[in-house]
């Protein structure tokens, strides 16, 4: 499923609308259960409490429905309500009345015995085939599934095909990656909207800097163009370095934002020209001025991506060649407010954003006659600071208009006093932002600075932490609200862990006041503790029913995590950082990050610190790893024999059942391999797991052992111990394990002669649910032999071509050794159809993930897994 090229931007305070629409007796739990996962998404549910009676006027359904994102729709057994004069329901006429280019999400409860007219737009709905369509049992299972259907449509992040292939609009605009949401309509920025866009549409403009103060309204402006760009870039990506604090992590963040993994043999600068290579991309790089450093980096990759173009927000200037530099002027701001009407005082766009703002603290709240002076006075206090005045407004629950007029005229002049070696406007947003912090209690102060040592996304158990023993901590859930409702702290939940951030200006307020705390160093080794820890409770959550959930935690505090591993390193504590890469082992992999741990145990062998013997191991046994997947990469297995007998020496029989698995995966990928070695390690890795009782180890090694006999041409005895992982995989509800299991046995199936693709299909389902680009390339390839088996050269070409891409972006192949698809793609290119293959591939390689995921899987399945 995907948002497409409606999909708009929001900033944090304006939530998705998802317009639901159902009856209303015959649903009212399932409309309740609807409502709650809405909620618990913190998206906004439109629902009529009246349902489809009585009628609502065309125009009211029309409204909601152009004010709504996306369109959900439970049906059952009544058709509802027809209003006097109408012929159809006010059911029907919600579901036509839905904007072409809105998501539709179809739910229909079962068993039912609809009536006549239901089943009749229930079968117009299938026929058009331009809506998911789900089956439930009951208000549990709806919950359930709209969460997890939301959560796909929001997830797209793809970019469309350049040439449409399998696109539902060819003439569709790109489609956003992972682009943030945007605040809604755009105040006062219609003539700077006119100009950039101008800009961006002139291939000289390659570097376009917005540069103004904290709070200006820089990223709001980058937000909005990014979404109105149209057709001249095949891709937009949105990169945030608000969490990148050295200038060396820009060009990685940018890989990680473009999916192109660096595979650490040349530099990633270049990694990124091959894998973007043709692509007209826009780059937004938002939060630049901590890292100007980076600006040269910057530079260079206008020649390596020759097609690009970058849009900075900074509050610097970047002063490289190439800069095209426009300045973020304040919102317009009103008259004098003693010679003015309310009429015109509300026509200033800082007004009507402090409006705005407040109705959103407080719906009670209105700009009047009698209150507009003072609203008028407060947006040019604040000089139409767009941040400055959402802070102010946010108080309106706490401060009548009047008096908070009287705290900025105080609070200002000060501020501005202690601080003259700053600009002007940084000023004055500096003074909003303190002024803020200073109507708090003491308790959320010191809570407040004590935040300032996380690096992003934070969970309410690393606060308690990191406020372990403070003498203000008692009530630590309502301080830390105290700071949600004063705008100084965003929540925002994912699963069922609540998570926390700051807005970007806020941050560095806080991380500014707590470097001079005088317990810095005993609070970063709190914090860097507790991260150590989350690494020991999350390992054995990465196999089994909750490895998913234990993915989505990982990923979601990951800035935290390298900030813990940063400071442990700094302090010489790499015995920590080994054991806690080591354990979060799954993580790396399933997530094909396995070049970011090689780099961390790289840091570890080049700290300068006595090195224990297991933290020795683990560094060894990394870039080993890494090592079989890269296929121009040296393999060499003294590093991982040394390994072994570390490990064995420390009596972890777990860690050295890895070590023998890569030491069994280096003996097959040397030239020539040497099977009969690599065949012993192996099953002396798989008697340690089964001693130590590890299912999904054991049936990986199970798997790993298949592989051994399959490359010595025992197709019976590896599809014996292909079947037997599979089975074990399926029972320990291991998604990943299965997904390697599925593959295997997918290609024992080719070589044995069987055409089916079933096993390809189902693995690509599972990784595209974990996340895994690696595994999905895996599928592609094997979904790839398989068409080309029975000579569907285009199929198989397009998904080749799709593999292909994802290799480059991963930096990880298959095991150089291991024979798979090449000889069914060698056989493809020596038959009358290789042209019509290599034109397929090539396409393939410049395809969206959703018309990938749509030629694999068919567009019902595809829209329910992607």
């Amino acid at each position: 499923m995907s948002v497409g090229a409606r999909g708009r931007i929001r900033t944090p305070d304006q939530r998705l609308r998802v317009f639901v629409s159902s009856t209303l007796k015959e649903l009212q739990p399932e409309r309740r259960a609807a409502r709650a996962a809405l909620e618990r998404l913190r998206l906004a549910p439109v629902m009529f409490e009246l349902g489809a009676r009585p009628h609502p006027p065309r125009e009211l359904y029309r409204a909601y429905l152009e004010q709504s994102d996306v369109f959900v729709g439970i049906y059952w057994q009544q058709y509802g309500w027809i209003a006097p004069d109408e012929e159809i329901s006010g059911l029907e006429d919600e579901y036509r009345l839905v904007p072409s280019d809105m998501p539709k999400l179809i739910y229909v409860k079962r068993p039912a015995e609809p009536d006549e007219r239901l089943s009749r737009l229930l079968a117009r709905i299938r026929d058009e085939d331009v809506a998911s369509y789900t089956a439930f049992a009951d208000a549990d299972e709806l919950a359930e599934l709209l969460a997890s259907d939301l959560a796909t449509v929001l997830a797209e992040r793809f970019d469309a095909s350049r040439d449409g292939v399998g696109s539902q609009d060819d003439n569709a605009s790109p489609r956003p990656a992972q682009l943030p949401a945007p605040y809604g309509e755009s105040v006062g920025r219609e003539r700077e909207l006119e100009t950039l866009l101008g800009w961006l549409g002139e291939h000289r403009h390659r570097l376009i800097t917005l540069a103004g103060p904290g709070g200006i309204g820089k990223s709001r402006l980058a937000i909005e163009l990014a979404h109105r760009v149209g057709e001249a870039f095949d891709r937009v990506t949105f990169v945030p370095l608000e969490h990148v604090r050295e200038p060396t992590d820009v060009i990685p963040a940018i890989a990680r934002a473009l999916g192109v993994r660096d595979s650490g043999d040349r530099l990633l600068s270049e990694q990124l020209g091959i894998a973007r290579a043709g692509r007209r991309d826009l780059i937004v790089l938002d939060n630049f001025e901590h890292v100007l450093p980076a600006a040269a980096d910057v530079t260079s990759l206008l020649n390596d991506l020759p097609d690009a173009a970058f849009l900075v927000t900074s509050r610097a200037r970047l002063r490289v060649r190439g800069e095209h530099v426009f300045d973020v002027e304040p919102l317009g701001l009103p008259p004098d407010p003693d010679a003015a009407s309310l009429e015109e005082i509300l026509e200033s766009p800082a007004v009507r954003l402090f409006r705005d703002r407040a109705r959103a603290a407080d719906p009670r709240f209105d700009v009047t006659v009698d209150n507009a002076p003072e609203v008028a006075r407060i947006c040019r206090a604040l000089e139409g600071v767009p941040l400055a005045i959402e802070l102010a407004a946010a108080r309106i629950r706490a401060l009548t208009p009047a008096a908070m007029l009287g705290r900025l005229d105080r609070m200002l002049p000060l501020l501005a006093t202690a601080a003259r070696d700053l600009p002007v406007r940084q000023r004055t947003i500096q003074a909003t932002v303190e002024w803020s912090i200073d109507l708090l209690t003491a308790d959320a102060r010191a809570l407040f600075v004590r935040l300032g040592v996380f690096a992003g996304d934070f969970s309410l158990d690393a606060v308690e932490a990191i406020t372990d023993g403070a003498p203000w901590g008692a009530d630590m859930l309502g301080t830390l609200l105290e700071l949600v409702d004063g705008s100084l702290l965003r929540q925002h939940g994912h699963g069922r862990v609540p998570l926390f951030s700051m807005l970007a200006p806020v941050r560095e307020i806080a991380t500014a006041r707590f470097v001079r705390e005088a317990d810095v160093a005993e609070i970063r080794r709190a914090h860097a503790d507790f991260y150590v820890t989350l690494a020991i409770e999350t390992e054995p959550l990465l196999r089994g029913a909750a490895q998913l959930t234990a993915l989505e935690r990982l990923e979601a505090e990951r800035d935290n995590l390298r900030a813990a591993y940063r400071h442990l390193l700094e302090i010489g504590e790499v015995d920590a950082v080994a054991d806690a890469v080591w354990r979060l082992f799954l993580y790396w992999w399933i997530r094909s990050l396995l070049p970011e741990a090689k780099a961390w145990m790289e840091a570890v062998l080049h700290a300068g610190r006595p090195l224990s013997k297991r933290t020795r191991a683990i560094a060894l046994t990394f870039p080993s790893w890494v090592s079989v997947w890269q296929t121009d990469a040296e393999i060499r297995t003294d590093p991982i024999e040394e390994a072994v007998a570390l490990f064995h020496s420390t009596g972890d029989s777990f860690s050295e059942g890895l070590a023998l698995t890569v030491a069994s995966l280096a003996y097959m990928s040397i030239e020539p391999p040497n099977l009969a070695t690599a065949e012993q390690r192996q099953r002396a890795a798989l008697d340690l797991a089964i001693a130590h009782g590890d299912a999904s180890f054991e049936t990986l090694y199970r798997g790993a052992l298949g592989r051994i006999l399959f490359q010595r041409g025992d197709l019976a005895g590896a599809t014996a111990l292909f079947e037997r992982a599979l089975e074990d995989a399926v029972h320990a509800e291991d998604m990943f394990v299965e997904s390697v299991a599925l593959t295997q046995l997918g290609w024992v199936g080719l070589a044995l002669g069987r055409t089916g693709e079933e096993s390809f299909l189902r693995n690509l389902e599972l990784a595209v649910r974990l996340r895994n680009d690696n595994g999905i390339a895996f599928a592609l390839e094997g979904i790839s032999a398989a068409a080309a088996t029975v000579g569907d050269f285009e199929r198989a070409g397009v998904l080749l071509g799709a593999a292909d891409a994802l290799r480059a972006r991963t930096g990880l192949a298959d095991q150089r050794s291991y024979v798979t698809f090449q000889p069914f793609i060698e056989a493809v290119l020596a038959s009358e159809g290789a042209g019509v293959f290599e034109s397929a591939r090539k396409r393939g390689r410049r395809m969206s993930r959703r018309d990938v995921l749509q030629t694999a899987l068919g567009s019902e399945l595809a829209a329910a897994v992607a």
